[in-house]
Order: structure tokens, then sequence, then C-alpha cells
């Protein structure tokens, strides 16, 4: 397949106990326990590493009276208020503050010059956060005399309580048209032209308290916001989590078993004629783009049962093909020459409908704007075109953006172009302010992929390494993997499974590798391939399916293992976890 020397650039390869009863006059029943002893000896109090307000309970530091206040709050949430009431009562903790309730009251009830004096007494001890409270509560005893018809109460209110807090000036003046203009009504529910929206006193009580801090108010479901965090942090650091299908139980911690990976080959597609140099999955995950050194691109199709079939054989390009792009509806698709042309094709047809040339320079790289409208290209003269759909030059960035090997990428908002500029500096233009940031590696950089949330790059380098980059605000280095090979060609690298939380890369010694993105450990290696892997791509619509692209002139489509189980008498297959209907649980959860 040819090489170079580890020097030189790397090379394009011209390439549960019983219960008592007791029944209700509405019919149903209340459980109680048949021996109380029992049931003590299971739910022993916690330990108390401290005495007073200051109680800790656990070893975590976890004050008492906060953990009872916030199981109140969750109570209360859930319609529970009697049993709410109890836990108040019977730990002595509050709820609220008497103040506090009784501001809340007052803010229900419309009492807004008693909900005034009342702010200052609940412990709000930064005066801008009762200057803006003060002018919530204000705005709204503003509007419901608007409402009411009382348009000098209004005014006077305007002028004597809300204007001398000098805050919100531009809001001040709004309000102040709202009086000028007999246009505007007062309404409840819909807001439209005309129109203003009177808010229930309950929602200025749920902004109140997202104003206050959290001693004063407590957050609304707060104990289900602190149980979601749990799981979303059990799931980050499990290594194997990849499915979002199944049950999550709060009754044992989260864990995924190694056989949620896609690690075992299903399907070898074995219609290219040389090397397979690319390959990409299209956004809906019901088509795969792959292009070889033979000249060709094909468009495959996954049928409903994963299997993968040629849709079109793409043929028209006189040099290897390097590389391809789906645009965002996946209704067409661009491949790019090698320092050839590029052409935009019809999915459904297989119909080249345009091609994109500037004379004797060679294009290099291909990609859509987000919108599907122009086609951007990196050109052998290290410029970037930006053609429309009719092949017409829109515009065009001079100087060095590109280099010869490269690959180019947009943000899916537009405003950001990347693209490799230097041999080991990355290039990040903003497309409006024309300016620029860039990302200097100490090494010799192979290729890029970004991130489908747009926060991070994920760049390969000529030294084993696959450095990931936070490309939000300040540029900052986050992660590395390490542990394939490469030595004198291209290899791609991709993001992953659910939510992106893997890193697959090629490799020149034949396999797959793939890391668990948040940790970086290496936790699959997968083999077949008899010659280096080039490219991979990871399913967005299936976490379970990979492909990968080889000298081997193979594309081996990855999937999960299978296991053999007996079922009435008859060997079947069924993967991993699978239930036989082709979903796959997480967690330990059966059907």
């Amino acid at each position: 397949m040819g090489g170079i020397e580890d020097d030189e650039p790397p090379s394009k390869r011209v390439k549960a106990s019983s219960k008592e009863q007791r029944g209700l006059s509405n019919g149903k029943f209340l459980e109680k326990p048949a021996n109380h002893s029992f049931a003590a000896s299971m739910a022993r109090p916690l330990a108390l590493t401290s005495q007073g307000d200051d109680e800790v309970i656990g070893t975590k530091g976890v004050k008492k009276v906060e953990f009872v206040r916030i199981i109140a709050e969750a109570l209360y949430s859930l319609g529970y208020s009697k049993t709410g009431a109890c836990l108040e009562e019977e730990s002595g903790i509050p709820f609220h503050s008497s103040t506090v309730t009784v501001f809340i009251q007052q803010i229900l009830d419309g009492n807004w010059d008693g909900s005034l004096s009342s702010l200052h007494k609940i412990g709000i001890v930064e005066e801008s956060v009762i200057k803006s409270a003060s002018f919530m509560i204000l705005q709204q005893k503003f509007f419901e005399l608007l409402d009411h018809g009382k348009l000098m109460e209004a005014l006077k209110t305007l002028r004597t309580e809300i204007s001398p807090l000098e805050i919100n000036s531009n809001r001040v003046r709004e309000l102040s048209s709202f009086i000028l203009s007999p246009a505007y009504r007062i309404i409840d529910g819909v807001s439209g032209q005309g129109m203003v929206k009177l808010k229930p006193r309950s929602q200025l009580l749920e902004d109140l308290q997202k104003l206050f801090p959290p001693t004063v108010m407590i957050p609304d479901r707060r104990l289900l916001q602190l149980v979601e965090q749990a799981l979303d942090l059990q799931r980050e650091a499990c290594l194997f989590h990849n499915s979002s299908v199944g049950e999550t139980s709060l009754f044992t911690d989260h864990h995924c078993g190694r056989d949620q990976i896609p690690s075992q080959t299903l399907q070898i597609l074995q219609d290219h004629n040389d090397e397979v140099w690319y390959l990409q999955f299209s956004q809906n995950g019901k088509y795969l783009a792959s292009s070889s050194s033979d000249n060709s691109a094909i468009i495959w199709e996954v049928d409903l049962d994963g299997k993968l079939s040629l849709k079109h054989r793409l043929i028209g390009h006189q040099k290897s093909v390097s590389c391809v792009s789906w645009s965002p509806n996946d209704d067409q698709i661009l491949t790019c020459g090698l320092e050839e042309v590029v052409r935009r094709w019809d999915v459904s047809s297989g119909e080249c409908l345009q091609v994109y040339e500037k004379g004797l320079i060679g294009l290099i790289s291909c990609n859509w704007s987000p919108d599907g409208k122009c086609v951007f290209s990196g050109l052998t003269d290290k410029s970037i075109i930006m053609w429309g759909l009719d092949g017409k030059e829109i515009e065009s960035l001079k100087g060095q953006k590109t280099i010869r090997i490269s690959d180019i990428q947009l943000t899916s908002d537009g405003k950001l172009i990347v693209t490799i500029c230097k041999e080991t500096m990355i290039l990040l233009i903003d497309r409006e302010s024309r300016n620029e940031r860039c990302i200097e590696e100490d090494q010799m950089i192979v290729s890029f992929t970004l991130s489908k949330d747009n926060k991070y790059l994920l760049v390969s380098l000529v030294n084993e390494e696959l450095h990931l980059w936070n490309i939000q605000g300040h540029i900052r280095l986050v992660a590395k993997y390490k542990g394939h090979r490469r030595s004198r060609f291209i290899v791609r690298a991709c993001f992953g499974g659910l939510d992106q939380s893997f890193i697959a890369s090629g490799s020149e010694d034949s396999q797959v590798y793939i890391w668990h993105r948040g940790s970086g450990e290496l936790i699959e290696t997968l083999e077949g391939h008899s010659g280096a892997v080039n490219c991979i791509s990871w399913n967005p619509a299936n976490p379970h399916m990979l492909a990968s692209a080889s000298d081997d002139r193979s594309i081996r489509i990855w999937g999960l293992k299978q296991l053999h189980v007996k079922q009435k008498g008859k060997g079947k297959l069924v993967s991993g976890n699978e239930n036989g209907n082709g979903v796959h649980y997480c967690n330990g959860a059966t059907t």
C-alpha cells in the first residue's frame, strides 16, 4: 500500500414480609407491618456526628436540618401534605421559617405592602437581591392594578415605588407605555400582539424562589434533582454504559456489562476493489457511505434488521476518493477526489447533481453548511471556498487556511469553521467576525473530528495519541487516549455510542481501539481486519453499531456479541442483554 518515512506527513495514500390489611371506607386498603420490631430493625436511625442546629448525619457532612427540609419539600411537591406536616411536627424542623411562611401567604393573598415588609426579615443579606425581588413584587402589583382598571393607582405605584428602586430602567419605560397606550390589554393565559400576560401569583413565587438563596426557600424538586444528579454521575462513571433502554433502579448502584459495546463482526462488506479510506454514517443512521482508492464511493442502506446492502456505487472521480460528507437532511452527499474535484450526489437516485472545481487547483476536503445551502471545500492553494449548490463561488478565505492533508468541519450553528492550517496547528475561524483562534500541538496532526454538541475536538497525532480539546470559551486540553498504532498513514478516530461516551480509532495493526471518553480507559480492541484500519464511524442512531474501513478492501460492521441460548428446545441467537426483540437493557434490568 506504499509508505513514507516517519518524519514525513501522514500519507493520503494516493489514499421485599407479610402484612395485615385494614379496610377503608373508600374501598382501598392501608397496609401495616405485622411485626413492628422487624420494621424498626430494618430502618435504623442515622448516626449523628454533632449536636444542635449543625447536627451532621452520615460520613459526608450532610446537615440534618437541610436533609429533613429537603425531604419535606419532596413530600409536599408529591402532594403528601399531611405526611410533610407530620415530618415537620415530629422532627421539630420547619420546612420554612415562620417569616417565610408569612411572606408566601402574603404573596398569594396579594398583600403587597406586607410582603415587601416581610422581604426584609426573611434572611436575605444581599441588597441587590432584595431590590430585584421588590421590583418583581411591585411589577405584579402594577399589572394587577391595571387589570382591575385602577389606572391612577398603577401610575402611583410606578412613580413612587418602582422607579425609586433605580434598577431595570428599560423595563420601567416599558411599564410606562402600558399606561400611556390604550392599545395594550392585560390578560391571563395567552400573550400576543398588544397583549401582556399577567402572571399567576404562584408563578411569581416560583420566580422569587429562583432569585432567593436556597437557605431561604428550598429550590423546587430539590431532592429529585439530587437523585438525578447521582444517577447521571453513576452512568458517566460506568465504563460500558451504552443503552438508554431499561429501567434504572434507585435500590442498586448502576452497572453495565462489557456486552453493551459493539465488539463482534456481524457483517463484512467487500464491494470495493481497493483500500477503503473513509466512511461515515448518515445522521439518521439509515445509510453508510464509504470511499476508496478504487476511485469510487458507495452508499450502503441499513435495513430494519441492521443488515447493510449496496444502494449505489458512485462513479465519476478520476482519482482516489479521499472523503465523503452527508447533507444535513441526508438526502445528498458530497465526495472529494484526492486533490481533484468535489461531486454532489442525490442519495435516492445515485445521480451526480453538481461538480465543484476551480481550474487546475485541486480540492482536498468538503463539508456542508448547516442549512444545506452551501458547500465548503479546502483547496491545494491553502484557501477555503464556499460554493452555492449551483457550483458558483460565493466566498473565498485566502491565506494559509488549510494544508494539503486536511479536514474541514463546521459547527452545527454554522458560526465556526475548523480546519488544519499548519502541520501542528488547527484553526477555528469565526465566520461573522473573522476572528481566529488556534490549537497548537507539539506533534504533527493527522486528522480531527468535532463532537455533536460542538464543544469538543478530537485530534489524532503522529505520536500515536488522541487529544480531546474543549473549544468552548477558553481552549483547553481535557484528555489523552493512547494504545493504537500509527506510523505512516492517515488513521481517523470518532466519537460514538450513547451520548458520544466513547472514542474509537483505527490503527495500523489492523485493530479497532475503543476508549471510555470520560475516564480515558481503553476498554476494547477489536480484531478481524487483515490490513491497517483507516477510519471508524459509529452509527449516531444506533449505539450498538460500529463500522470500520481497512486497507484489506473491506468494511466491517460491528455489533453486540451473539449468545447461544436455548428456547423451548431450539437454539437461538440473542445479542448481549437483548430480550429477544432487539431491545438491549442496562443495569441488569430484565423484562
